[in-house]
């Protein structure tokens, strides 16, 4: 199950190492913060919110390479449709409730790779393990291939019980973990235990227990729901026409879902895992740059002085601004990238002519999309950037550190002169 605390409300239409100071040891002891340590020796899992960048971070770690998670603001067709394509698969957060086991393959099939989640907590990386055991072509490490070509001829339950034994996987998701997720953990598998051994139910409170993930996957053709809680996954039963409009037969069933809770109880996320989008800009830069390429050695060799007769004209400053910036979108990649790179269908009409008013237009349309391309890999950059001390801040705990070093000052009485050279 997954951490009720970060949960959106959605429309229905690299580890850390604690910080070390000269009292690191008494302070993880007195202040409840939990050293990476503590984290790898304990053998549950704990708990992890719907938040992207700690998924990312997850996945990164795990070595899958080429994607990311985002969130889904809205499960409309125009907002399905402006994800990056391909969209890999779909996470969903939701108050679990079982459903008719009759939906359910009478067995796993071959073509799919699915666990069962087997250990309390371990929903999300059993979701992403569901969804990128799925992708063909994906590179996912050597550590998540060896331990998909291991599990393949597995069960469900088996390959459930498999995560829960694999040391990297559970190292990973644990880097997470909170000194009061592993007490909270700890204390409910001590309750459940008591109730089976008293032959009764455990009787946890609704509203703080029962969210978990699941993974709605295009596997061959066909949509399929894969909840490691059901004993085998379900086909959707819906046949997608292309890669890029699985998504909407996937979200009537989300939606269906959420409208079986009372209006008080519409709190839901739900996250794509999709092609990193780097990749994609980084591609459409490649192409640009070797059709500029083209085109500026076409009119050196219609016109070696091309640039100097328009040193007058109203084009020649936005030209040579795109002249300027090339060096920056060549950092941007690497030589085998721009040697795959195709040129334009544009570019090469206008390379086929002798029109040099033709081509220098052109130039300009590339040297335009050059602009906008570099903008926005800096906006993706910038925006993984903040994922990365987001992820990095929770697994240091830093709010639960800076509560420590607090109240360390107060017994030590520095307190008062703390604040005095604190500025106002």
């Amino acid at each position: 199950m997954a951490e009720r605390a970060k949960r959106r409300r959605l429309k229905s239409s690299g580890n850390g190492d604690s910080i070390s100071t000269g009292q690191s040891d008494t302070l993880s002891q007195d202040h409840n913060w939990v050293t990476n340590d503590d984290k790898r020796k304990w053998k549950g899992f704990c708990e992890i919110e719907s938040e992207p960048a700690f998924f990312n971070a997850m996945l990164k770690d795990f070595g899958v390479q080429g994607v990311k998670v985002q969130e889904i603001i809205s499960l409309d067709e125009d907002m399905l449709a402006t994800l990056p394509q391909p969209v890999y698969g779909l996470i969903f957060l939701f108050k679990w409730r079982e459903e008719d086991s009759n939906k359910q393959e009478q067995s796993c099939p071959k073509e799919v790779w699915f666990a069962n989640q087997t250990v309390n907590n371990a929903c999300a990386s059993v979701a992403l393990l569901n969804i990128v055991n799925n992708i063909s072509g994906l590179e996912i490490g050597e550590a998540l291939q060896q331990f998909k070509d291991f599990t393949a001829d597995f069960t469900p339950a088996l390959r459930g019980d498999a995560i829960g034994n694999f040391e990297h996987v559970k190292d990973i998701h644990n880097s997470f973990a909170r000194k009061m997720d592993i007490l909270n953990a700890d204390l409910q598998l001590k309750n459940d235990a008591t109730y089976r051994k008293k032959g009764k139910r455990s009787v946890a409170n609704e509203d703080e227990a029962g969210f978990h993930f699941i993974a709605f996957v295009p596997i061959e053709g066909t949509v399929w729901k894969l909840d490691g809680l059901e004993r085998q996954p379900q086909r959707l039963d819906k046949e997608y026409s292309s890669p890029e409009s699985w998504t909407t037969l996937a979200a009537p069933e989300i939606q269906s879902r959420m409208a079986e809770y009372e209006e008080d109880q519409i709190e839901f996320a739900v996250l794509s895992l999709v092609k990193d989008p780097l990749l994609n800009l980084s591609s459409d830069l490649a192409a640009i740059f070797k059709s500029v390429s083209a085109t500026v050695s076409r009119l050196d060799d219609i016109s070696p002085s091309w640039m100097d007769e328009l040193s007058t004209s109203p084009e020649h400053e936005t030209l040579k601004k795109g002249l300027a910036a090339r060096p920056a979108a060549e950092d941007e990649l690497d030589r085998v990238s721009i040697e795959q790179a195709s040129i334009f269908n544009e570019t090469q009409e206008a390379l086929q002519t002798r029109d040099t008013a033709n081509l220098i237009a052109e130039l300009q349309r590339l040297f335009e999309c050059q602009s906008r391309l570099l903008w926005s890999i800096k906006d993706e950059r910038d925006a993984n950037r903040v994922e990365e001390e987001r992820a990095a801040s929770r697994r240091n705990d830093e709010g639960q550190l800076a509560k420590g070093l607090i109240e360390v000052i107060g017994r030590m009485g520095k307190m008062e002169m703390f604040l005095e050279k604190q500025p106002c």
